[in-house]
């Protein structure tokens, strides 16, 4: 096989762009399909070229073993969100809310709450699959705009994950670049805080139109979590629990198993009758809620595994789309040639933001989308005198952050399903991840925030790299 080019790795980006685009968008049908159309048609271009069967294989095998723990995360999540709601601690959730939230600073107040936990805890999806469940669920009863409620879920959980030093992807991403963790965690405070401002703004102003339900609803919608579920301060044990243990920096799947227990436990305390065959039930197929009312009906009959099996169909997909491009080398190609012409700060910050919002769209995977940038402009980063700093922020504001705005990604698919709101609805309203990246980009050209090895001035850098590139 010939080795493939520059123009031909764009050419299978682009037309996988076109494809993934038109049918997500244009025709709005479900990821799924579009993305096994692009794999079909993938793999008949490299038997074209006489690619082995072994070799696109070998890709899809690489490309979905990098999704084996976050799938198994997911199904767990599953089980939660449906124990949970069983022993009344979504309805708890929901019921306190309704008495601590006043409605019309309702959306900064989703905002706020899922910023706070998302630190503390370190995972955007656990944040969006507990407390944003409950949130959500009072955004609906308030009358809010459930795109508008679920965008600033998200903003808040992604700013939490990003924020925390016990968040898997922040400590990737400092780990790729070479930087310190909380050294990496401040110097992001120079684009991270200004995007949340901002997006508290944008949200505030937004949540005023939003007036919401009358106190009627409210308290109907009270009355009907406190006839069906277990409410009272007994739910607060598996969120102590989930705090606990991020303190304790316990893993995520031990954490969701020890709190699934728990749970269970409390569910069998209410219920002492409470059959087995039912449980397994429960978890596997999710809680149906049957209280009378359609809206509170809607709202709480969620969660089990089966509930997440189109997100893992979805994921396994993409990542072998993925394993099979980084695979043939497909993306690397594509890459390559803009590494090697850039020189000045302001360009380079933004073809990493880029290369990491092109990851997240061709494979899907946020962790990805910090590795193969990381990787890729390191040394280009260096060349310039850049700070492992300024990567490991640049990696964050376009890598793991975008992959919730992306359809058939995997956090985006999760998301979409864990709430009910499609990605493409929710999209316009998560200010966090959209503003993250135009700030890192404003921080490169105007080298506001900007870390150089060495402490190094932005204007000698520039200047001697003129100079080098005239003498080559």
């Amino acid at each position: 096989m010939k080795k493939i080019s520059f123009n031909e790795s764009v050419a299978i980006l682009v037309i996988m762009l076109v494809i993934l685009g038109v049918g997500v968008i244009g025709f709005g049908l479900s990821p799924q399909v579009p993305v096994l159309t692009v794999i079909g048609l993938l793999m008949a271009w490299l038997a074209f070229r006489k690619v082995s069967w072994k070799e696109i294989t070998d890709g899809i095998t690489e490309g979905i073993s990098t999704a084996i723990v976050p799938i198994f995360i997911f199904l767990l999540i599953g089980s939660l969100i449906a124990v949970w709601i069983k022993a009344g601690i979504i309805p708890s959730l929901m019921f306190l809310g309704f008495h601590l939230i006043s409605a019309q600073f309702f959306v900064p107040s989703v905002f706020i709450v899922c910023s706070l936990v998302g630190v503390a805890i370190g995972t955007g999806f656990t944040t969006v699959s507990t407390v944003g469940l409950a949130l959500f669920g009072m955004g609906t009863t308030l009358g809010v705009n459930p795109a508008l409620t679920a965008g600033a879920i998200i903003s808040g959980a992604v700013f939490g994950d990003k924020m925390s030093p016990l968040s898997d992807s922040t400590n990737l991403a400092s780990a790729v670049a070479g930087s310190d963790l909380f050294a990496h965690i401040k110097n992001m405070m120079w684009t991270t805080i200004p995007a949340f401002v901002v997006s508290l703004i944008l949200f505030a102003a937004l949540g005023l139109t939003n007036q919401g339900s009358s106190m009627s609803s409210i308290t109907k919608t009270s009355a009907v979590l406190t006839q069906n579920f277990s409410v009272s301060w007994w739910a607060a044990l598996p969120i102590i629990l989930m705090f606990v243990c991020a303190w304790r920096k316990l893993p995520t799947i031990p954490t969701l198993f020890l709190n699934i227990f728990v749970s269970i436990v409390m569910i069998f305390v209410e219920t002492p009758s409470f059959a087995i065959s039912k449980l397994a039930n429960l978890i596997e197929s999710g809680f149906v809620a049957k209280t009378g009312n359609k809206a509170v009906d809607a709202l709480l009959s969620r969660g089990g595994i089966s509930s997440m099996m189109g997100t893992v169909s979805l994921i396994i997909m993409t990542l072998a789309l993925g394993g099979i491009l980084m695979h043939e080398g497909i993306i690397a190609n594509s890459m390559k040639p803009l590494i090697e012409r850039l020189k000045k700060p302001g360009r380079l910050v933004t073809t990493t933001i880029l290369s990491g919002i092109g990851v997240n769209l061709f494979v899907g995977e946020q962790y990805l989308s910090v590795i193969l940038p990381g990787n890729a402009f390191r040394t280009a980063f260096k060349r310039i005198s850049l700070s492992p700093l300024a990567l490991s922020r640049v990696l964050e504001d376009g890598g793991s952050v975008i992959n919730y705005l992306i359809p058939w990604g995997v956090a985006g698919s999760f998301v979409a399903s864990t709430l009910g709101v499609p990605v493409l609805h929710f999209l316009p309203f998560t200010f966090f991840s959209l503003l993250s990246p135009i700030f890192s980009i404003l921080s490169g050209f105007t080298g506001v925030g900007l870390k150089w090895a060495d402490g190094r001035s932005q204007k000698k850098t520039v200047k001697e790299n003129s100079n080098d590139a005239l003498l080559d």
